[in-house]
Parts: structure tokens; C-alpha cells; sequence
């Protein structure tokens, strides 16, 4: 009997270290993946940015002096402190409009509205288009000879308000921010509108009983247990003013039109990477220290603010 049961546990045990390989070796595909096209790209601007750069060909090694360049070198450090200061106003408007109208929606669809689930679709539904396409198609319409915003404000008698959006620049940034928050609106809304339905029903109740209702019940009671939802859509927002690329660049190309008014750190990265950052070169090496700039500005100021976070949850 042993002798027969011998050989059958000897074979349950090879297949359970096989499993167990295979549970090892699963992750491999998916890693090797990440480490092409994401570690390695990283490694590579790093060292790129320690070298002086000849069109594509590899020059000498010049330690830090690509990364000093874009703060004291003309005309970089006009560039780099002009689109920074555009990423910033990109994110406090995002903020303000596009997640400060996003929390105000969210909350009246909780309110269990009629046609609700009717509201949810539309907001969301310009997140399902390509950022390329809406860049396209919004430039079609902010066109100041035909675009349908021009005509709709001379259609109803109001010929002063009608202007060149993208050529103007007092108007020219503002504009492609108001068409990213947007789009960003329905993914904003979703969010705020999963962070109310998660607060417990029982706690909402019995704030009501002790006469909580309108504005307070929001400020005293659902405010405090939205933290977590508030601080997700802080931190992509934050992330996606400072990568704003494929909008702007499609509404207005790679040269910051008009006059360099809109701008972005990501915008006058791909001029110094790909040409036109200086005369009609390429500036890899400057290109490289920008790129690893703002991946440390945006890993170390999500890192200091979820940190920041994180402790006051635990102090409330």
C-alpha cells in the first residue's frame, strides 16, 4: 500500500513546485515590459543629460552643466520659468473650476436626482473621445472667423465679446485649460460621486437626527470623509497640469503659440528633444535634464503631499 502511494506523493510534490515556479515566473512578461519602455527610458535621460550633445551624436561628459544651463543660460531659462509658471495656473484653474464644479455635481447626483444616471453618462462621455480629437475639434470651434463660439455670441447681438481665443495671448492659455478641465470634468465627477456613496449611511442618519442638514451636513460631516477622494484627484490633477502635452499640442503645436503664451514644461521639452528649442537643432542633452526635472518635481511633491495627508487623516 505504502508503495503504491509513494510514487502519487511524488508527483503531487513536482506539481506544486511547478505551480509555484510558474507563480514566479508569471510576473516576468509584464517586468520585462516596464523595464523597456519605462525604467529604461528614465536610465537613458538621466545619462543623456550629463552629456554634451552634437545634433544626435554624443559629445563629451559635462557633469551638471546641461541642468545649469536651464536656469542661467538665455534663452532657456526664459522658457523654462515662463512654461513653469504656465503648469502652475494650469493646475490652479484645473483645481478651482474643473474639480471645484466636479465636487458641486457630484454631490447633486447624490442628492438621488431624477435622470441621474442620465447625468453621469453625459459628463463622462467627453473622457471616451481622444485628447487629440477634442484639441481638433475645440480648435475648429474657438476659430474667430467661424468657429460656432464667435457665431453664437454675433448670432445673439454680443459682437464685443467675440474674440481670436487662440491668437490672443491673455486668452489664448486660458482657454485650452478650460477645455481640459472640460474633458477631465465626468472622470472628476465619478470620482467625488464614489468617494459620498462610501460614506456609511448609518453616520449620515444619525447627523441628521441630531440636526445636521444642508451646508452643514456637507461641511462638518461629508467634507471630512471625502479627504481621500479630494486627495486622489489633488494628485492626478497635479500630475496631469504638469505633463499637459497632447492638448496643447494639438491646439496649438509645438512652439507655444502666440508668442510663447502657452507654454508648458512638457511642450518646451519636446522643442529642445526633437528641434526647434534652438534654431532648427535638437537639444537632447537639455531636453534630458528638463525631462528628469520634472519627473523629480512631480515624485517628490505627490511624495510630500500624500505623506502630508496620510498624517492628518491619522491626527483627525
Amino acid at each position: 500500500m505504502q508503495t503504491m502511494l509513494q510514487p502519487n506523493t511524488t508527483k503531487q510534490k513536482r506539481l506544486k513546485k511547478r505551480k509555484r515556479w510558474g507563480i514566479h515566473l508569471f510576473p516576468i512578461p509584464a517586468l520585462a515590459i516596464y523595464g523597456l519602455f519605462i525604467v529604461y527610458p528614465q536610465l537613458a535621460a538621466l545619462t543623456y543629460s550629463f552629456y554634451d550633445w552634437k545634433g544626435i551624436k554624443r559629445g563629451v561628459f559635462i557633469g551638471l552643466d546641461n541642468y545649469k544651463n536651464l536656469f542661467t543660460q538665455e534663452p532657456f531659462s526664459g522658457y523654462f520659468w515662463n512654461s513653469f509658471g504656465h503648469n502652475v495656473l494650469y493646475f490652479a484653474v484645473q483645481m478651482i473650476v474643473q474639480n471645484g464644479l466636479a465636487f458641486l455635481l457630484a454631490f447633486i447626483i447624490y442628492q438621488k436626482i431624477r435622470g441621474a444616471e442620465f447625468f453621469k453618462i453625459a459628463y463622462f462621455l467627453p473622457r471616451l473621445l481622444s485628447v487629440i480629437v477634442v484639441g481638433f475639434l475645440w480648435k475648429l470651434i474657438l476659430n474667430p472667423n467661424y468657429g460656432a463660439l464667435n457665431v453664437i455670441f454675433g448670432a445673439f447681438g454680443l459682437e464685443n465679446l467675440k474674440k481670436a481665443w487662440l491668437g490672443d495671448p491673455d486668452t489664448a492659455l486660458m482657454a485650452i485649460i478650460l477645455v481640459n478641465c472640460w474633458f477631465g470634468l465626468g472622470f472628476a465627477v465619478l470620482i467625488f460621486l464614489a468617494g459620498f456613496q462610501a460614506i456609511p449611511r448609518d453616520l449620515l442618519e444619525a447627523a441628521t437626527l441630531d440636526g445636521a442638514k444642508g451646508l452643514m451636513m456637507l461641511r462638518r460631516i461629508m467634507l471630512p470623509l471625502m479627504m481621500p477622494s479630494i486627495m486622489i484627484m489633488t494628485v492626478l490633477t497635479f500630475i496631469q497640469s504638469f505633463e499637459a502635452f497632447e492638448l496643447v499640442y494639438a491646439m496649438q503645436g509645438s512652439q507655444g503659440e502666440p508668442y510663447h503664451a502657452t507654454d508648458t514644461l512638457a511642450v518646451f521639452f519636446y522643442r529642445l528633444a526633437f528641434g526647434g528649442g534652438t534654431g532648427d537643432s535638437t537639444a537632447i542633452g537639455l531636453g534630458s535634464a528638463l525631462a528628469v526635472l520634472l519627473f523629480l518635481f512631480i515624485s517628490v511633491i505627490t511624495a510630500f503631499y500624500l505623506r502630508y495627508m496620510q498624517k492628518k487623516q491619522v491626527d483627525m
